[in-house]
C-alpha cells in the first residue's frame, strides 16, 4: 500500500518552537561537513518559534472582552491559517551608513586524509582516475567522491512512457545574485522576520535599488541587483506588544493606548558574496572534473527564490507548505486536523535543474479551547465539562502535560496579539495558586480574575499552564485557545494515522491533477513575480521520460520434497502457494500458546484456531504439532502491565517444555503496550521466538490470515518461503561465482519520537548467511546516542556478522554488498566517510582480508512519483492511465543525478494510492556493477522476502534491518519511557544521557530471523 504521509517517526518535528541558530555564512558549515553536494535539502528547516514575552507572574491588565467574541475563527477557504500580526505603523529608518567592502566568498574543498581512509583509494601524485573510476587529489590528500554512473543507463526491459513530477527550471547562468547576511535584533520568529523584511522593502525601495529580494526568514537575503551600500542598518517597528506594555502588573487604565505600543527591531544587512550560475551550469552539463562538488550556493539562492511566494501564502512545515485553499481542514480525532499541501525541492538532474513538487498531507493541532482540546485528546478527560470540580492524579497530570507541552496558545479573557508556548503545568491546582503583585501583596489567582476580569474560574481543581521556564507565569486552562497553524506534535494514534493516510491516498490520476493544480494555482512556487526578477522560468508541464519494465525472475518453491519452478505472471507479480509448499519448511514439535484477555466465546475458539493453523501449515509443507507441549494458558490482560509477573508466566511455560520450546504463540484481546515487554522477555530472558495475533482476527480464520501467520512462523523458526530458481551466479556471472560467496548487508537507524529528547537511537545491521540463495539473514542491534544517524558501533557489528558468515559457509565473503537505509542526501558524505571506514576496519580484523565493497543508500522518503503515460501513435490524445506503474519499472535517466550512480526502481504493485518507487543511490562501488547488473540484482532480491508471496518495495537486506531496528526500539520502549518522562522536565536538551545498552539476545534466537 502506497500512501502519502509526512515522515515523523525518526525526525525532529519541524514545527517545534525553539531558537534557530542562523548561519552567518551558509556555505562554510556545509563544506566543513561534506564534500559531496546534494540538492534535495538545503538547510531550510522550519522553526515555528513564537516571539514571546514572559511576565513576572500572571497575564492580566488589558480590558476584558466577552469570551464568546474571542473564539478562534474557522479556517478561511482561500487563505492560509497562520496567526497574523497586522502591520500598523510606518517603518522608521534611522541611518544608512555608507560602509563599503564586498568580497566574494572563497569556498574550500574538503580533502580527506589518506591515513583516515587507508585502503579506500590508492594514493596518487596527481589527479588521475583510480582503479575504481574515482579521482584522487594528491599524495597526502584525496577526495572521497561518490561513485559515478558506469554507463549511460541500463537497456534491459520493455520500454514504458512515463511522466515524473519534476518540472524543468531554466535559469540564466549570467544572472548575478547578491547574497546578503541579515541580522535582526532582538531575534524574531521566522514569521515576524518575514514581516520585517516586507516592511523594510516597502519603505526603502531607493536604498535597495528597487529590488524585491528573496529571504529565507533567518540569515540569508538574495537580490537580483546590488543594493546602494554593502552595509546597511535599519530600524523597523512592528505592532508587537513589548513586555513592559502588557505583561508586567500595572493599573488597568495603563493600557488604553496599547495599540500605539510598537516593538522596535534593529536590522543589519551586509553583503556576503556575489555569485553567478556559470559553475552550476557547468556541473549540470557534466563539464569539468568529476570531483568538483555541486555549486550549492547558487542552487540554494534559487531554491529560496522559489519558496518565497508559497511561504507568504501558506503554512511552511519543513520543505512542505499547507493551505486550506487545497481542500480545507478535516478532523482526524484526538484534537487534530489533517491539512493538504505540497512539497517542493529544487534538484539537479540529467535534464538540468528541476523542481520536484508533490502532494502532501500532515496533521495540525485543532484550534479550539484547551479544555475541549483535552477532551478530544485524552480519553480519561472526555467528561470534563460535566465534572468541572475534578482534579488530576499524578499520572493524569503527566499525560496532560505531555499533551500540551510546546503547544502555543493565546488568551481569550483579554485582547492581545501575543502567543505563548506551554512549558509545563503548575504543581498546584488553580484554586491553590497565589502570587505576589508589584507592590509585594499576595493575591489569590481566583480572586484576581474575579476582581479584574469579572470572571469566575470554573475548572479550579485543574493546574494552570506554565508559560515560562525561568519564572512563575500562569494561565488558567479554560481561558486559553490553541493557536492555528501548528503541526501536531504528539504521536498519532492508529485511527488518526489511518485518517491521515486516507486523506493522502490518491490514485495516480487524481494525484497528478492535484500537483498540476498547485503548479498553475495561486499558492504554488510559480505563482509570484519574484522568479522572473531572477530570470527563472519554471515549466508547468511534468517531465516526460522513458522507463523500462524488468522481467520477473523464475522462483523456486517446494513440492513435497521436490522443487517446483514458477514465474510470477500476474500483473501485480503476486503468486500463490495453493499447489505448492514453501521452499524450506520447518518442523515445530514443541510449542505453546498463551492468551491475554478475551471473552469466553473468543477463548472457546482457541482449539479451532490451533487445528486450522496446523492444517494450513501442513498445506504449505510446514509441520506444526496439533498438540501444544502444555495446555493453552489463559491470562487476564492485566498481566501485560506487570513486567515481573509476565516474565514469571513465560519462564514457567518454558520450564514446562523442558527449556526446549521452539515457538510461543500469543493471542491478545487488543493491541497493548505490553507487547514490547513480551518480545523483550521472550527473546532475551526466556530464549524463544514468539508470534502474536489478535482475537478479532481469529473470528473468521480466513485462509489468507492463516497463510500469512504460517509464513512468519516458518521464517522465525529457521525456514524460508522462496528462492531464486536461477541463482545469482547464473544471473550475474561476471561478478558472482558459486564457489566465491557474497554477503548482502542492510543497515538502518531508528530514532525516538520527535517529542522524546532523551531516549537512545537504535541501529541494526543484518547480513545474509547462505550462498548462493542469500535469503536467510542474521541481525545485530545496538543502542547509541540520541538521534545519532551515523552507526557508532558499525565496525563491531559487521565483524560479528562476517564471523557468523564464516561459521556458516566456511569462507569469508569475496564481496560485500551493503544497503544503507534512512540516510538523507545531506548526510551522504558523512555516512560514506565514517561507515565505509568502519566496514574496512571490520574486514581488517581478519588477516589479509580486503574484499571489494559496494555501498548503496536506499531511500523511500522522497517525493518523486511516476505516472504511466500513453503516447501510442494510434491514440488521438495522449492519455494518463489511472493505474500505478507496474512492478519492475526502473528509471535511470532524465530525472536522476547528472553524474552519480542512482536509479528509481518500483519493485512492487501499488494497491492503494500512488506507488512510490525506491531510490537507490550508489555511493561507493568497488565491484564495478553495470546499471543493468545492479538493477536486476536488486529487483530479483525483492522477490525473496520471507513474509509474503509478492515482490516488496524495498530490497530485503534494508527491509530486515528496518525490522530489526524497530525490534531493538521495542526492547527499550517500556523501560525507558518511565525514566525519561520523570527526567524530561529537569534535564537539558543539550545533554542527552548515555545510551542504555540493549539486553543481550538469547543464544537460542540470535541466529534466527525473530524480528520478521
Amino acid at each position: 500500500m502506497e500512501e502519502t504521509k509526512e515522515p515523523h517517526a525518526n525526525k525532529k518535528c519541524t514545527g517545534k518552537s525553539g531558537t534557530f541558530r542562523g548561519r552567518t555564512n551558509p556555505h562554510k558549515g556545509f563544506y566543513e561537513h561534506q564534500l559531496l553536494q546534494y540538492s534535495s535539502h538545503f538547510g531550510l528547516f522550519n522553526q515555528n518559534q513564537s516571539y514571546s514575552y514572559y511576565p513576572a507572574a500572571l497575564l492580566p491588565l488589558p480590558p476584558p472582552i466577552p469570551l464568546q467574541l474571542a473564539l478562534a475563527p474557522s479556517f478561511p477557504q482561500n487563505q492560509w491559517f497562520r496567526s497574523k500580526t497586522h502591520l500598523q505603523k510606518p517603518f522608521c529608518k534611522v541611518n544608512d551608513p555608507p560602509l563599503a567592502t564586498s568580497s566574494d566568498t572563497q569556498v574550500p574543498v574538503v580533502a580527506i586524509s589518506t591515513d583516515a581512509l587507508e585502503g579506500l583509494q590508492p594514493p596518487k601524485s596527481s589527479p588521475v582516475k583510480g582503479s575504481n573510476g574515482r579521482k584522487t587529489m594528491s599524495t597526502t590528500t584525496q577526495a572521497l567522491v561518490a561513485a559515478r554512473r558506469p554507463d549511460s543507463g541500463g537497456v534491459e526491459g520493455q520500454v514504458i512512457s512515463l511522466l515524473a513530477n519534476h518540472f524543468p527550471v531554466q535559469f540564466d547562468p549570467s544572472q548575478r545574485i547578491y547574497h546578503y547576511d541579515v541580522e535582526i535584533s532582538p531575534n524574531p520568529s521566522k514569521e515576524v522576520a518575514h514581516m520585517i523584511k516586507q516592511k523594510l522593502v516597502e519603505n526603502n525601495s531607493d536604498v535597495l535599488s528597487g529590488a524585491n529580494p528573496a529571504y529565507d526568514g533567518r540569515k540569508n537575503l538574495y537580490s537580483p541587483v546590488e543594493f546602494q551600500n554593502d552595509r546597511l542598518e535599519f530600524f523597523v517597528s512592528l505592532p508587537i506588544p513589548s513586555s513592559k506594555s502588557t505583561l508586567l502588573f500595572g493599573e488597568l487604565n495603563g493600557l488604553q493606548g496599547k495599540h500605539n505600543q510598537l516593538k522596535l527591531f534593529r536590522v543589519n544587512v551586509k553583503l556576503v558574496s556575489k555569485i553567478d550560475g556559470n559553475d552550476l551550469n557547468s556541473y549540470l552539463s557534466k563539464e569539468g572534473d568529476d570531483w568538483i562538488p555541486l555549486p550549492q550556493d547558487y542552487l540554494h539562492a534559487l531554491d529560496v527564490v522559489l519558496r518565497e511566494s508559497p511561504t507568504e501564502k501558506c503554512v511552511p512545515v519543513g520543505r512542505s507548505f499547507y493551505s486550506c485553499s487545497m481542500g480545507g481542514a478535516k478532523e482526524i480525532g484526538g484534537g487534530a486536523v489533517g491539512l493538504r499541501g505540497f512539497f517542493q525541492s529544487l534538484r539537479p538532474t540529467q535534464q538540468g535543474l528541476a523542481l520536484n513538487l508533490d502532494f502532501s498531507v500532515t496533521a495540525f493541532h485543532e484550534s479550539i479551547g484547551v479544555i475541549p482540546y483535552l477532551q478530544k485528546r485524552l480519553e480519561f478527560l472526555q467528561d470534563l465539562p460535566q465534572r468541572k470540580t475534578r482534579s488530576l492524579s499524578g499520572e493524569e497530570r503527566r499525560e496532560v502535560e505531555k499533551a500540551l507541552k510546546n503547544i502555543r496558545v493565546f488568551v481569550c479573557h483579554r485582547e492581545t496579539v501575543q502567543r505563548y508556548k506551554v512549558c509545563g503545568l503548575t504543581e498546584e491546582a488553580t484554586e491553590n495558586i497565589w502570587f505576589m503583585d508589584r507592590d509585594g501583596k499576595n493575591l489569590r489567582l481566583l480572586t484576581y480574575f474575579r476582581d479584574h476580569y469579572n470572571y469566575e474560574i470554573e475548572f479550579c481543581n485543574l493546574p494552570c499552564l506554565q508559560i515560562s521556564r525561568s519564572k512563575p507565569c500562569y494561565l488558567p486552562m479554560e481561558l486559553c485557545m490553541i493557536c492555528e497553524g501548528q503541526k501536531f506534535l504528539g504521536k498519532l494514534s492508529d485511527d488518526q494515522t489511518a485518517r491521515i493516510l486516507k486523506m493522502g491516498c490518491q490514485r495516480p490520476k487524481d494525484r497528478k491533477a492535484i500537483i498540476d493544480g498547485v503548479m498553475r494555482g495561486p499558492v504554488g512556487p510559480a505563482s509570484g513575480n519574484l522568479a522572473g526578477e531572477f530570470r527563472l522560468h519554471v515549466s508547468r508541464e511534468m517531465t516526460r521520460l522513458k522507463g523500462r519494465i524488468l522481467q520477473p525472475p523464475k522462483l523456486k518453491l517446494g513440492d513435497g520434497g521436490n522443487v517446483r519452478d514458477l514465474i510470477p505472471s500476474r500483473h501485480d507479480r503476486q503468486w500463490n502457494l495453493l499447489d505448492s509448499h514453501v521452499f524450506e519448511a520447518t518442523r515445530i514439535e514443541r510449542w505453546a500458546l498463551i492468551s491475554f484477555g478475551g471473552t469466553a466465546d473468543q477463548k472457546s475458539n482457541i482449539p479451532k484456531f490451533i487445528n486450522h493453523l496446523s492444517q494450513r501449515c501442513e498445506q504449505l509443507g510446514i509441520f506444526l504439532n496439533k498438540n501444544t507441549i502444555v495446555r493453552p494458558q489463559f491470562e487476564p490482560t492485566q498481566v501485560l502491565n506487570n513486567v515481573s509477573l509476565l516474565e514469571a508466566k513465560l519462564k514457567k511455560i518454558h520450564r514446562s517444555a523442558s527449556n526446549n520450546l521452539q515457538l510461543l504463540i500469543c493471542v491478545m484481546e487488543r493491541k497493548h503496550r505490553g507487547y514490547a515487554d513480551l518480545k523483550r522477555i521472550a527473546e532475551t530472558c526466556v530464549g524463544v521466538v514468539s508470534q502474536c495475533c489478535l482475537y478479532p482476527n481469529l473470528g473468521k480464520l480466513s485462509s489468507q490470515f492463516l497463510a500469512n501467520l504460517a509464513l512468519k512462523i516458518n521464517a522465525k523458526v529457521g525456514g524460508c518461503t522462496v528462492a531464486l530458481y536461477n541463482s545469482l551466479p547464473a544471473q550475474i556471472p561476471r561478478l558472482f561465482w558459486p564457489d566465491d560467496p557474497v554477503i548482502f548487508m542492510g543497515a538502518d537507524v531508528t530514532h525516538p519520537h520527535p517529542l522524546d529528547d532523551f531516549s537512545p537511537s537504535v541501529a541494526a545491521v543484518v547480513g545474509s548467511m547462505n550462498w548462493p540463495a542469500a535469503n536467510r539473514y542474521v541481525s545485530r542491534m545496538r543502542s547509541q546516542t540520541h538521534r545519532q544517524e551515523i552507526i557508532q558501533d558499525l565496525g563491531a557489528m559487521v565483524w560479528e556478522l562476517l564471523d557468523e558468515f564464516y561459521e556458516e559457509v566456511n569462507k569469508l565473503p569475496k564481496r560485500i554488498i551493503f544497503f544503507r537505509d534512512g540516510v538523507s542526501e545531506t548526510q551522504f558524505f558523512k555516512v560514506l566517510k565514517e561507515e565505509l571506514q568502519a566496514i574496512r576496519e571490520a574486514c581488517g580484523r581478519f588477516p589479509g582480508y580486503n574484499p571489494p565493497i559496494t555501498f548503496a543508500v536506499v531511500q523511500k522518503r522522497h517525493h518523486t512519483r511516476l505516472f504511466q503515460y500513453d503516447t501510442h501513435h494510434y491514440s488521438k490524445v495522449n492519455q494518463l492511465f489511472d493505474e500505478n506503474i507496474p512492478p519492475g519499472t526502473v528509471v535511470d535517466t532524465v530525472i536522476t543525478h547528472p553524474r552519480e550512480f542512482d536509479f528509481y526502481l518500483c519493485s512492487h504493485w501499488g494497491v492503494k494510492g500512488t506507488s512510490r518507487p525506491t531510490h537507490y543511490h550508489v555511493l561507493w562501488d568497488e565491484n564495478q556493477f553495470t546499471s543493468d547488473e545492479l538493477q536486476k540484482l536488486v529487483y530479483n532480491l525483492c522477490y525473496t522476502f520471507v513474509r509474503c508471496t509478492k515482490p516488496v518495495s524495498l530490497v530485503p537486506p534494508a527491509y530486515y534491518a528496518h525490522l530489526a531496528a524497530y525490534r531493538g526500539r521495542l526492547y527499550l520502549d517500556r523501560s525507558e519511557s518511565a525514566a525519561f518522562t520523570r527526567r524530561s522536565s529537569t534535564m537539558s536538551r543539550a545533554a542527552p544521557p548515555k545510551a542504555t545498552p540493549l539486553p543481550k539476545l538469547s543464544e537460542n534466537v540470535r541466529k534466527l530471523m525473530f524480528y520478521c
